[in-house]
Parts: C-alpha cells; sequence; structure tokens
C-alpha cells in the first residue's frame, strides 16, 4: 500500500524536481584519485561540532590550541568574539574533550583516550577548580563515563567493572560496588550488546538532586564468549575474548540498583521476575526521588515505563505500549515539571509521531499528528511550553526544524529552506546551530534564533566548493523507481560527465537497506559521494535507492521486512537492477551493486538471489547468516532462530552459495567485533563446498570500520580495480 497522500505526492513529486539544480561550482576536467579521497584530504568537509553553551544560553566555550598550549576559552554566541581565557594549560597530556559542572565552577578534562568499543573509551581524567586555578587528577588510573554530579561536588566513574564516587572537596574515592570482574560482572558500565544496540555505554545517573546514583549491574557469567585472535610480532596470536550474545542465546541478567550516598546503602529495583528481559534506558523524573525505568520484553515488542521509589525500590507501570512487530528505543522523552506528564515519540499512530502522556489523568495528547515520521525530539522548552523537533513532512528525502506548542496546535516551521537541517540546540533554546546542505550544495552552518532568523554563518565549507570546481564533478539527481510491487523507491543518481544517452553505460548499485536506515536523502555529501563520484568519471553510471525497510516512509514500510531480513530488501535492489537494465543508456549485461555491513549482505544476497541480473558484486564486512549476529538487534526483526528457523536460512547467502555466477568480492577485518570475520570464513567454506570462484581480501587485527594508516586507500583501491575488471 502507497503511504502518500495525493498532496504529499504533488509535495515530493515538487521537491524531486527541484532537489538537483545545476551546481553553484563550475566544472573543471580534474579527475578524481583514491589519494584525494582518502590521502590528501583535498575533499575535506568543514564542519562545526556545536556549541558548548553556558547555562545563560548566550556564551559559549571551545578547546582551543594556542602555539604549545590548550585553551579553553569564552565567546559570546551571538558575535563570535572571545571574552576570556578559562583554563591554559601546557602539559604533556592533550586534552581531548571537557565537561563543565552544573554551577560552571568546575570543568573535567579528558586526556589519553583508549578506545574500547564503539561507545566506550577510558580515559585519563582531571578536575580544573576554576576558583582556585588547580588541576587535580581524577583517579591514578583511566577510567569510563567521569560525570559530576549536578551540583558539582562529586564525580561517578567506572574503573575495572565497578563504580566509584569521589567527593572533591575532601578528595575521598568511595567504591560503591566490590564485586565487578571480567567477563562476570559489570557496573555502571554496558555490555558489548547494550551499547551497540541500545546505544549507550554509561549505565548510571545521578539524581537531580546529587543524593542518589542509579546504575545498572550486568551479571554476564551465563553469556557465551567469544574470541578474537589478534596477529601481531609474538609468535602466538594475542587472544582477545568477550561476552557476545548471538541470536537465540542467553543474555546477561540485569538488574538497577540505586545508591545513596550519604548513608552507603544500595536498594534494588523492582523490575519483575523475569530477568530474560530488556531495560534499555533509565532516567530521573522531575517528581523528587523517583526513578523511571524502561522494560522490554526479549521480543522487543512491548515496553513499559516504571516508576520507581528510590528509597524503597517499588514501582508502578505509569505507561505501556506494545506492537505487532518491534518498538524501537530512542531518546525522544523528556519529563515536564508538572510531575506527572512528559513528551515522548511514538509510531502507535502509523508513524512516529510526538505526543504528551499524562499518567495520572491517562490521557494522550497527540502533537504531530501527521503522515510523515518526526526525526529527533531536539528539546522541550519550559519557559515557553513548547517543543522543538525534526521532522521530514513534505518529503522523507528532508528534515526541518519545527516548532510546535505542548499542549497541540499548528506546528511552526523555523527552517523553511529545502533539504536537510541537521539541529543542534543550544542551552535555553535561544540560538541553535544549523548545519545545511542539499544533494549538490555543500553544508552551510549557521546560528540562527529560536524564530528562525539568521544570526551568523559560522562556516560555509567555500574552500571545498571553490576546490570542487577544478573537477569533474556529476549533478546528482533524484528520482524514483517502481519496485514492481506497487511503490515508488525513492533513488538518487550520477550520471558520468560529459553523458551520452545514445551510449549504453555499466551501472553501480550502492545500499544499505537496513531497517530504519535511510541512504537517500537531499543532504550533503551522500554515502561514500567522492569515490562514488570517480567511478562515475571512469564511465560508471551510480545508482541509490532506498527499499522496503528504510525509514521516514511510516511504519508500515519500515517493518513490511519483519521476521524476514533481506528478502524483500533484495527483491527491491533486484528491481532497481531490472529498471536500471531496461533503460536504453545501460548496458544491461553490467549490472553491479555493493554495499558494507547490512549493505554487504544485501550484495552478497543480490548476486546469488538476482544472478540474471547482476554481474557483479562486493560485500564488506557482511552478515552472511543472522544466526550468526548479536541478540538485540537480530531478534528485533526475526525473533529467535528457533521460533523463525525459515527466515533466518532462506535468506542467508550462506545458503545461497551454489547461485553464484557473477563476480564477487569479499572483504572483512579479522578482528571485527561486531559482525565477526566467522560470517566471511563460514560464506567462503560454502561457495568452496559448492565449487564457485569468487575473491576476498581480509584485514588483519582491523574491526568493523576498517580503517588507520592506509587501510582505506588500500581497501578502496581494491575495490576500484576490481570492479574496473569486473564490472
Amino acid at each position: 500500500m502507497n503511504q502518500f497522500s495525493f498532496m504529499q505526492k504533488l509535495r515530493l513529486a515538487a521537491l524531486l524536481l527541484c532537489a538537483a539544480p545545476a551546481l553553484l561550482w563550475a566544472r573543471g576536467d580534474r579527475q578524481i584519485t583514491l589519494e584525494d579521497i582518502w590521502q590528501n584530504g583535498t575533499f575535506m568537509v568543514k564542519n562545526v561540532p556545536g556549541f558548548n553553551t553556558l547555562n545563560d544560553g548566550r556564551r559559549y566555550t571551545r578547546l582551543d590550541q594556542e602555539g604549545r598550549r590548550q585553551q579553553i576559552n569564552l565567546y559570546d554566541i551571538a558575535n563570535g568574539k572571545k571574552t576570556k581565557t578559562l583554563f591554559s594549560g601546557g602539559n604533556a597530556d592533550t586534552i581531548i574533550d571537557y565537561a563543565f559542572s552544573n554551577d560552571e565552577q568546575k570543568i573535567l578534562l579528558f586526556a589519553s583516550p583508549q578506545p574500547v568499543y564503539r561507545r566506550s573509551t577510558r580515559y585519563k581524567v582531571s578536575v580544573y577548580d576554576l576558583a582556585s586555578g588547580q588541576v587535580q587528577p581524577l583517579s591514578p588510573e583511566p577510567v569510563l563515563h567521569a560525570t559530576f554530579n549536578p551540583q558539582g561536588t562529586r564525580v561517578a566513574y567506572v574503573r575495572e567493572n565497578d563504580l566509584y564516587i569521589k567527593d572533591l572537596s575532601s578528595g575521598a574515592e568511595t567504591r560503591v560496588t566490590t564485586d565487578g570482574k571480567r567477563n562476570s560482572i559489570i557496573n555502571g558500565n554496558c555490555d558489548w550488546v547494550y551499547e551497540e544496540e541500545f546505544e549507550f555505554s554509561k549505565a548510571f545517573e545521578w539524581s537531580p538532586d546529587g543524593n542518589r546514583l542509579a546504575y545498572y549491574r550486568f551479571d554476564e557469567s551465563g553469556v557465551k564468549e567469544y574470541t578474537i585472535p589478534y596477529y601481531e610480532s609474538d609468535n602466538y596470536p594475542r587472544l582477545y575474548t568477550y561476552k557476545y550474545p548471538k541470536a537465540g542465546e542467553r543474555n546477561s541478567i540485569v538488574t538497577i540498583h540505586i545508591y545513596d550516598v550519604a548513608r552507603g546503602n544500595t536498594v534494588q529495583a523492582q523490575t519483575g521476575p523475569e530477568t530474560d528481559q530488556y531495560i534499555p534506558r533509565i532516567r530521573w523524573s522531575r517528581t523528587k526521588d523517583q526513578l523511571c525505568v524502561y522494560r522490554m520484553n526479549r521480543l522487543q515488542n512491548k515496553l513499559e515505563l516504571l516508576l520507581t521509589d528510590a528509597g524503597s525500590g517499588k514501582a508502578e507501570t505509569i505507561y505501556t505500549e506494545e506492537n505487532a512487530g518491534y518498538i524501537e528505543i530512542n531518546d525522544n522523552l523528556t519529563f515536564l515539571p508538572d510531575g506527572h506528564s512528559f513528551i515522548m515519540t511514538s509510531e502507535q499512530g502509523g508513524f512516529n509521531q510526538l505526543y504528551k502522556w499524562d499518567w495520572a489523568g491517562k490521557k494522550l495528547t497527540p502533537l504531530t499528528p501527521g503522515g510523515w515520521d518526526v526525526d529527533v525530539l531536539q528539546g522541550v522548552d519550559e519557559q515557553r511550553q513548547c517543543v522543538y523537533y525534526t521532522a521530514g513532512v513534505s518529503s522523507p528525502m528532508e528534515r526541518k526544524l519545527y516548532q510546535v506548542d505542548w499542549k497541540g496546535g499548528t506546528a511552526k516551521c523555523l527552517t523553511p529552506a529545502e533539504g536537510t537541517h541537521e539541529i543542534t540546540p543550544c542551552t535555553g533554546f535561544e540560538y541553535f546551530l544549523d548545519k545545511h546542505s542539499r544533494m549538490n550544495e555543500v553544508p552551510v552552518y549557521s546560528l540562527i534564533d529560536r524564530e528562525g532568523k539568521l544570526i551568523r554563518v559560522l562556516e560555509d565549507n567555500q574552500a571545498l566548493k571553490k576546490k570542487m570546481e577544478d573537477y569533474a564533478f556529476s549533478t546528482i539527481t533524484a528520482l524514483q523507481i517502481p519496485n514492481g510491487k506497487g511503490e515508488q523507491l525513492n533513488a538518487w543518481m550520477i550520471k558520468p560527465p560529459g553523458f551520452d544517452p545514445s551510449r549504453k553505460y555499466p551501472v553501480l548499485l550502492y545500499q544499505y537497506s537496513g531497517p530504519g536506515s535511510q541512504e537517500v536523502a537531499d543532504k550533503f555529501p551522500l554515502g561514500n559521494y567522492f569515490w562514488h563520484q570517480m567511478m562515475a568519471q571512469k564511465g560508471y553510471i551510480i545508482v541509490c535507492a532506498d527499499g522496503m525497510g528504510t525509514g521516514g516512509r511510516g511504519e508500515q514500510f519500515k517493518k513490511k521486512t519483519y521476521l524476514q531480513l533481506g528478502r524483500y530488501e533484495s527483491d527491491d535492489q533486484i528491481a532497481v537492477g531490472k529498471y536500471m537494465a531496461a533503460q536504453g543508456y545501460v548496458d544491461p549485461a553490467r549490472i553491479g551493486i555493493w554495499g558494507w555491513s547490512f549493505g554487504g549482505f544485501m550484495s552478497a544476497t543480490c548476486i546469488m538471489k538476482g544472478a540474471d541480473v547482476f554481474k557483479t558484486a562486493v560485500a564488506v564486512a557482511p552478515v552472511t547468516n543472522w544466526r550468526f549476529y548479536d541478540n538485540i538487534y537480530t531478534e528485533r526483526y526475526m525473533r529467535t532462530p528457533a521460533e523463525n528457523a525459515k527466515g533466518y536460512d532462506e535468506n542467508a547467502p550462506e545458503k545461497m552459495a551454489a547461485k553464484l555466477k557473477g563476480n564477487f568480492l569479499m572483504i572483512h577485518g579479522t578482528a571485527d567485533d561486531n559482525v565477526h570475520f566467522q560470517n566471511a570464513v563460514i560464506l567462503t567454506d560454502e561457495l568452496v563446498k559448492a565449487n564457485k570462484q569468487f575473491e576476498s581480501e581480509y584485514y588483519p587485527n582491523k574491526n568493523h570500520g576498517i580503517y588507520g594508516g592506509v587501510t582505506r586507500l588500500q581497501l578502496y583501491r581494491r575495490m576500484t580495480e576490481f570492479l574496473l575488471r569486473s564490472l
């Protein structure tokens, strides 16, 4: 069923017609090289990381380098002028980041990062006191998640799987937990699968009054282990073993505990007798000593919010939501000052929309009742009693900033310019940082006020724009491609410079295709933009289409793939391949596809399932059977292998190996902690058994991102040479 109303179709058609205006820069004739992209930084897109806004909402701080000294300087947000230096240090430890206490009298300084997983990093942390000018080390060893209490008098942090609190006035360190043990018990930090799939790592929260600290405890002793060998200079590989629960396997037993700082005692939050469940978030409410605990069943189709008494641990359910498919967890929830309501997003109406829920009066108020998806709840302005959010209202390809009263009413668009507006609110919502771009327009960073009025431009990327004038860049065009099942798929296309419709060109499809993802958007740069432009210069048409299961088009479109990951997504990419093959300017015998991660899974599936369409495929770090992937992500969309064996195996590339006919290149990092190298090994084994010829490349000791040094340069050279030879 088509998700768009008649008026939405008209608006979308209008956007598609104007989404690819002529480039503002003149096209030169220089050819893009891999060194330009991956070594020389020729096409570096400058950014503005956002404002570390002070409490007054009118000043911000920035970490600057002045000679050999690092400084934290104070600036006026409206005019950008420096007004004061708050910190100046010339010590050997380079500061990577910093964080103020709420009263802005102390600063945590983070140095010597030691990355753990995607969202977790240990730092050497110091505390700087603005009044005394003294810098004191927080801990003799690197720690995770150092965080001030709201009063700025204490800091909580995690060291060696235990949670600590340091009193800044006395210097006394309190060990809140004592049972932390690697690959067994974790306090205050997430296990691998929570960090990766629920997208957070710091697993503790101070209460607003600073009297209590709520924290997670993960008992992962029953979770199966996975071992990654690192091939280094020693005669034997270094073995790294960690807990990784694959689909259908046991998870950590997760409990929530609340520590009373003054009394030194801890209570456990009551989350029910079931332990095979998830607690994807905790959040202190606006009512004194009440903690909100999110409870979700293992199938991830029922979410409950439990309001927990911090003194006793007893809880009452204040909100319940169920879904025929699954519910995705996000941070789009804000408690209101009345103590009995909150703002949230939910897909319960078919699209992701904003709601106000009053649990005392059992009243649900829709704030954005539209046939489009809200993207991000940007903030709740208590003073003006309104909500700021970004959404694709006229088209799923755009994002604009809107404001709506939290009692309901008509929303106001604050960034009407077409394209994508990526928003960073400043404290107090007086100002917003607006990163605006379009498919063919470089990002411009602007400061706007709460009415959407431009205050000043911070970065316009004119240097990049000027540099691109020397090169033969092609205009990206937006289009819609039918999938043969009644849906029009949003897509973009790059044609070779000097395109001649009387010629026959090869086509390379690029996609990701994962649930809720979006590669087709009116923004710059689109995925792998500069490499795709380089391939277009070499005579290839590049096409990207968002198929069934991708985001921005409502729940029905996204959840069509439920229980059958890979089936409809590959059907759509095969349909795109067939559509392109039917175009008069395309060589139908030269259609290829590539992707990374889920996109690698998809390209591997398509070269086997769509052997009559695709001549060539490149799969980077692919999942080859969802049985091998982690359980939170996989079961959200597939349930367990025991419940859905056909869904797993009928859509697995490793089960389709005998169907391979074309040219196939598979690339993987041997130290991939996310999509294990096991996936590539199993598919390799099946291809060998089926007597199929293929090519592969593995990167020793590289993780899922496959980067570091000249790795990316080498990887893209390998892909480029393979495609030039095989497509």
